[in-house]
């Protein structure tokens, strides 16, 4: 019987299968916690394609213009008021088209006193005037040859212009009235037409010329 001529003892295993190749993977994005969360809408801004409606606008509205047209109806009646100087009764201290500011507050706190430039509302006058306070409650006023005399001794008038020669009086201030004049004697209607006024015709104090800015003063 034959015979193989030679035989190995040593074990040779079949070769191994090589693996198989890896796929190749995407690089993976960082983590962020705050990607993938719905952002909430910022303050105060609306959805885009979302309009206020007509409603939310009228209301928006109200809320701004009452309150500013309440605040302005306070301080025109309680504190303070513009008004424009018209005619040449107080040249060339108030020229005409000049602007002013009225303030209401101080006469509530004492009375109207002499060269006080005030703001008058006559019911027998279409218009405000603007004059100046020369004659107080009690005494007596008397004007002698366009010079003004109180309680028999003539007053010291700086603020005069274009003195008249008029005369008038003498006529005692009763409780609560003014005699006021302007400033342009010879061309004023005042106290010597309409007669003196009441207290409660003293709308305000002329206190600020705003305009033009280069006449701005605080009025005394």
């Amino acid at each position: 019987m034959a015979t193989r001529s030679h035989l190995s003892d040593a074990f040779e295993p079949p070769e191994a299968a090589s693996p198989p190749a890896p796929k190749p993977t995407l690089p993976e994005k960082a983590a962020n916690p705050e990607a993938d969360s719905p952002r909430p809408a910022e303050e105060g801004r609306r959805p885009p394609g979302r309009r206020p409606g007509l409603g939310a606008l009228l209301g928006e509205t109200l809320q701004i213009v009452v309150p500013a047209v309440l605040l302005a109806l306070v301080l025109h009646i309680f504190m303070a008021q513009a008004t424009v100087v018209y005619g040449q009764s107080m040249q060339p201290n108030l020229m005409p088209s000049e602007r002013l500011v009225i303030e209401k507050v101080s006469y509530r706190f004492h009375e109207p006193r002499r060269a006080d430039i005030v703001v008058l509302d006559l019911p027998q006058m279409s218009e405000l005037l603007i004059k100046r306070v020369v004659g107080l409650p009690g005494e007596t006023v008397e004007i002698r040859e366009g010079y003004l005399w109180i309680d028999g001794r003539p007053l010291d008038e700086p603020y005069v212009f274009n003195r008249d020669a008029s005369w008038y009086g003498p006529i005692t201030l009763g409780p609560d009235m003014y005699f006021v004049m302007g400033d342009n004697r010879s061309n004023s209607n005042d106290s010597r037409v309409f007669g003196p006024v009441s207290r409660q015709a003293i709308v305000g104090r002329a206190w600020i010329r705003y305009w033009p800015l280069n006449r701005f003063q605080l009025l005394h």
